[in-house]
C-alpha cells in the first residue's frame, strides 16, 4: 500500500500466542470457552438489567455499559486470534490493523472511564446516603456515560491517526496476539517521537488520572466506613464495594504493571501474559464478580426465571 502515509506494506503478519504447535489445540480450546463465556455473561448482565426494574438505578446502569463494552473489548482480539490459531498464514491487513487498534483503545479507555463513574457512585451512595438520590440524578448519570464515549472515541481516533502517518517499510512481523500500538511503533521505519510523546502525555491523563481518581473516590469510603458504629453497617459497605474493588484491582493491576515499565525490559511472553490478563480473563470474570458477590444480581435471576416459568405455565 502506497499513498500519503508512505506505507510499502499491505499487510501484517501476526505471531499470536508464544506456544508449542502440539499445544495448539488445548489452547484453542480454551481461549474459545473462554470467550463465550465472556460473552453469554455478561449478555446475562445486560438483559438482567433491562428486563428487572429493581436494578434500573445509577450503578446497574454503569455496569451493563461495562458489560457490553467487556463483550466488545474481548471481541475486538479474541475471534481473530482464534483464527490465526487455525490459519496457516496468520496476516492481517493494515486497514484492518488500524481498525483493530483503534476499537481497543476505545473499548480499553470506555472501560476505564465507566470504573471512575462507578467508583463515584458508590462514593456518594456511602457518603451521602441522604443526598444519593438527589445528586446522582438520572440527568448526572446519563451525562457521565456520554461523556465517557465521546472522549474515548477522540483519544482512540487521535493514536490511529497519527498511527497512519507513519511509514512501515520492511519488517510486518508483529510479535504479538494484536495490533498492539506499542508494537506498530517499534515497527515503524519514520519518526516516532511525536506518537510517543501523545501517548505518555494521553496516557497519563487516560490511565493515572482515572486511578487516582478511583483511588480517592475510597480513601473517602474507607474513612466514611470506618466511622460506622455497627459491625453490620461496615460489612455492608464492604460488600458493596468489594465487587466493584475487585474489577478495579484485575483491570488496573495488569495495564499499569505492563505499561508503566519500560518496553525493554519486558520479555515478549510477559507481555503476552499480562495483555491477556486484561483483554481476555478480566472480561470474563466480571459477570462472575458481580453476579456472585451480588445480591441485587441473583434476586434479579432468580425474579426473571421465576416469570418465565409463570409465563410458560399459563
Amino acid at each position: 500500500m502506497t499513498g500519503r502515509n508512505q506505507t510499502i506494506i499491505s499487510e501484517f503478519l501476526i505471531l499470536g500466542l508464544p506456544i508449542q504447535p502440539e499445544q495448539k489445540n488445548m489452547f484453542y480450546a480454551l481461549l474459545l470457552t473462554m470467550y463465550l463465556t465472556t460473552i453469554l455473561g455478561n449478555l446475562l448482565i445486560i438483559v438482567l438489567i433491562r428486563l428487572d426494574s429493581h436494578l434500573h438505578t445509577p450503578m446497574y446502569l454503569f455496569l451493563s455499559n461495562l458489560s457490553f463494552s467487556d463483550v466488545c473489548f474481548s471481541s475486538v482480539t479474541m475471534p481473530k486470534l482464534l483464527q490465526i490459531m487455525q490459519s496457516q498464514v496468520p496476516s492481517i491487513s493494515y486497514a484492518a490493523c488500524l481498525t483493530q487498534m483503534y476499537f481497543f483503545l476505545f473499548f480499553a479507555d470506555l472501560e476505564s472511564f465507566l470504573l471512575v463513574a462507578m467508583a463515584y457512585d458508590r462514593y456518594v451512595a456511602i457518603c451521602f446516603p441522604l443526598h444519593y438520590t438527589a445528586i446522582m440524578s438520572p440527568s448526572l448519570c446519563l451525562c457521565l456515560v456520554v461523556l465517557s464515549w465521546v472522549l474515548t472515541t477522540f483519544h482512540a481516533l487521535l493514536h490511529t491517526l497519527l498511527t497512519a502517518r507513519l511509514s512501515f517499510c520492511a519488517d510486518n512481523v508483529i510479535p504479538h496476539f494484536f495490533c498492539d500500538m506499542s508494537a506498530l511503533l517499534k515497527l515503524a521505519c519514520s519518526d516516532t517521537r511525536v506518537n510517543e510523546l501523545v501517548i505518555f502525555i494521553m496516557g497519563g491523563l487516560i490511565l493515572v488520572i482515572p486511578f487516582l481518581l478511583i483511588i480517592v473516590s475510597y480513601a473517602q469510603i474507607v474513612t466514611s466506613i470506618l466511622k460506622v458504629p455497627s459491625a453490620r453497617g461496615i460489612h455492608k459497605a464492604f460488600s458493596t464495594c468489594g465487587s466493584h474493588l475487585s474489577v478495579v484491582s484485575l483491570f488496573y493491576g495488569t495495564v499499569i504493571g505492563l505499561y508503566l515499565y519500560p518496553s525493554a525490559n519486558n520479555s515478549t511472553v510477559k507481555e503476552t501474559v499480562m495483555a491477556m490478563m486484561y483483554t481476555v480473563v478480566t472480561p470474563m470474570l466480571n459477570p462472575f464478580i458481580y453476579s456472585l458477590r451480588n445480591r441485587d444480581m441473583k434476586g434479579a435471576l432468580g425474579r426473571v426465571i421465576c416469570k418465565r416459568k409463570i409465563s410458560f405455565c399459563l
